[in-house]
């Protein structure tokens, strides 16, 4: 591969038009171009994917409705083609799996259901497979009136020293946290705390800045993203800020959530009658937020995006328009402009980096 180029996977809804499963196009850090490199078709709906650390395998949820135990699909990477080996599957721990990611020792896997509101770490064997001695942790719901509420698992991160796992959980309007132990054999989770948002608030996706001093929440149901210190397992809030401008009354559900390579500026997502990114700097002091913009994803549902390694682009998978949208990122001002650099594909909804 050459030094200007890294290459990019691209999960899909595959129960909603024409796309076969999973992508892997060539990406130009120079240009912006895409070109297709390879794909796998034997998986439906990937909707989320993650690679081991050391780059050679991808685990993809295989994501189903409500009532349907989601899979988790193993397979080796080849850089050189792009192609995906399938290795195995396991179960995801529960259904309607929307978040897979993997522990820095590659040794287990970590994955949130969305429909039975729980969370599962999965053991990773020796060839990159996976165990089916899975672990799963449920979170109750809030009782009302008598009656459980939904609870709705929705991202699951290692913390970056490996010894945490934080859990978003927008049923319920907490981050869970839990005590990892990588050497474990089995069942390597234990439930420390739980952090508490507004009510129906709905803590979606979560993200470490890379100095390992704060982490940011973004949250689906009232657009908001919540600043942290963190150390050793705890979160302080620090600050809570509104992505959804003061004039808007329409509908909007906040997405992903990121932090360019350098540290200096967050974007999140939004969607639905609002489709954009919405950008801060980042104080390198105190981990504050400060607005600097808003830039229209160029098509509809902008449910995932990704910055390029060199960080000089940004990737949108606008879901509902079928197409993946570049933009060029100053670095220095964090704003985005549009290239004519994207390409057509039905229902993008993850896209990492190999990197």
């Amino acid at each position: 591969m050459q030094a200007n180029t890294t290459d990019l996977i691209v999960g899909t809804y595959t129960n909603e038009g024409s796309s076969d499963g999973i992508y892997v196009y060539t990406f130009n850090n120079e240009t912006g171009k895409l070109i297709y490199k390879n794909k796998t078709t034997d998986i439906e709906n990937p909707s989320f994917l993650t690679l081991s650390s050391d780059l050679k395998s991808v685990y993809a949820i295989s994501e189903f409705g409500s009532d349907s135990i989601g899979m988790v699909y193993a397979y080796g990477y080849d850089a050189e083609s792009g192609a995906l080996t399938f290795k195995n599957k396991a179960s995801a721990g529960g259904s309607g799996p929307c978040y897979v990611s993997v522990d820095k020792s590659d040794r287990y896997i970590f994955t949130a259901n969305y429909g039975s509101g729980s969370l599962a770490a999965v053991p990773i064997l020796d060839d990159g497979s996976l165990s089916q001695d899975v672990q799963q942790i449920y979170n109750k719901g809030i009782i009302t009136d008598g009656k459980e509420e939904p609870s709705r698992m929705h991202s699951v991160v290692i913390s970056p020293d490996n010894r945490y796992l934080f859990a978003s959980n927008l049923g319920t309007d907490k981050i869970g946290i839990y005590l990892f132990d990588e050497h474990a054999k089995t069942k390597p989770l234990k439930e420390l705390e739980f952090v508490s948002l507004p009510r129906k608030s709905g803590p979606r996706h979560f993200v470490f800045h890379p100095n390992g001093k704060y982490a940011y929440l973004i949250q689906e149901l009232d657009g908001g993203i919540t600043a942290f210190n963190y150390s050793d397992g705890k979160l302080s809030e620090i600050q809570n800020v509104s992505i959804i401008p003061e004039d808007f009354s329409g509908k909007f559900g906040a997405a992903d959530i990121h932090i360019s390579p350098d540290g200096l500026f967050l974007y999140g997502s939004n969607r639905l009658e609002i489709n954009e990114i919405v950008i801060y700097r980042i104080n390198q002091k105190d981990g504050q937020l400060t607005f600097v913009g808003r830039e229209p994803s160029q098509g509809k549902n902008p449910r995932n995006f990704a910055i390029d390694p060199s960080g000089k682009f940004l990737l949108v998978a606008n879901q509902a328009t079928d197409e993946i949208v570049v933009f060029k990122r100053n670095k220095e001002t964090g704003l985005l402009s549009p290239t004519d650099s994207g390409l057509k594909i039905d229902k993008p909804v993850c896209l990492k980096f190999v990197n």
